[in-house]
């Protein structure tokens, strides 16, 4: 697995990714909300609104949300106003932790996020203590009956994409930001179903967990991804094969 894809994958193996879709449309309205306040509620010149909005119908958002949550944005409706915040931390075995937020209350979200961490084997740390091992990159998922992998590989490549790997059924392509309107749209150009469309950042070094940790840093994870004001929680622990597959069975 990717450095990127470590916790996403575990969440897909687990079933966790089956999240609730009020949870899923929760997190893309704050997101379409706030990109729309900050940058505008034209999607063409607003590249953070229109990768919400992309996010939205992947997720089948009606589109009457999605406007809402727009004109929430630009002030045209009134609506909460939510504030991007980010937290950091370490986990059971060292593992880095990386959090985005949005939230309406800063104190409750602090408190409780600092809660989850103690309950589950981890303590919350000063701003910039992990967060200099996580680069932020634009990555896409695209399934493998797409394109050959040569072919996916020289279209990536010409509009600025840095790698391209296969995960069990799909390619994962990187690339960075500033290339991330171009690879989308090279994609899209040549009609390339894309699953995954987002920025997100990318662990520089992995720690392995052992398996007397591995639940303890799961359930963190969980708590983490369930909590309301979390956008998107990174982490850079590993975990072998054997030891999930041990997991899973475990229940």
């Amino acid at each position: 697995m990717s450095g990127h894809s470590k916790w996403s994958s575990i969440k897909h193996k687990k079933g966790a990714a089956d999240a609730k879709r009020g949870k899923i449309f929760t997190r893309i309205i704050k997101e379409i909300t706030v990109a729309a306040r900050m940058g505008g509620g034209d999607p063409d010149g607003n590249p953070r609104l229109r990768t919400a909005i992309q996010a939205a119908k992947q997720a089948n958002m009606p589109q009457d949300n999605i406007t809402r949550g727009i004109k929430k944005g630009t002030g045209e409706l009134e609506g909460v106003q939510y504030d991007e915040l980010t937290y950091e931390g370490y986990g059971p075995g060292g593992a880095a932790i990386f959090i985005e937020t949005m939230t309406d209350n800063k104190n409750r979200t602090i408190g409780e996020i600092r809660a989850i961490f103690g309950k589950n084997g981890g303590n919350i740390g000063e701003n910039g203590c992990v967060g200099w091992m996580f680069e932020q990159k634009g990555f896409f998922t695209v399934p493998v009956s797409e394109r050959s992998e040569d072919d996916l590989l020289e279209l990536i490549m010409d509009a600025g994409g840095d790698d391209l790997k296969i995960e069990g059924e799909h390619y994962e392509i990187i690339c960075s930001v500033e290339y991330f309107e171009s690879v989308r749209k090279a994609l899209e150009d040549a009609g390339v179903k894309v699953e995954t469309a987002e920025l997100t950042r990318i662990p520089q070094n992995t720690v392995s967990i052992d398996e007397s940790k591995a639940k303890q840093i799961l359930r963190l994870m969980d708590a983490l991804d369930d909590h309301d004001d979390v956008q998107k929680a990174y982490s850079n622990f590993e975990i072998s094969d054997e030891v999930m597959t041990a997991l899973i069975e475990q229940g």
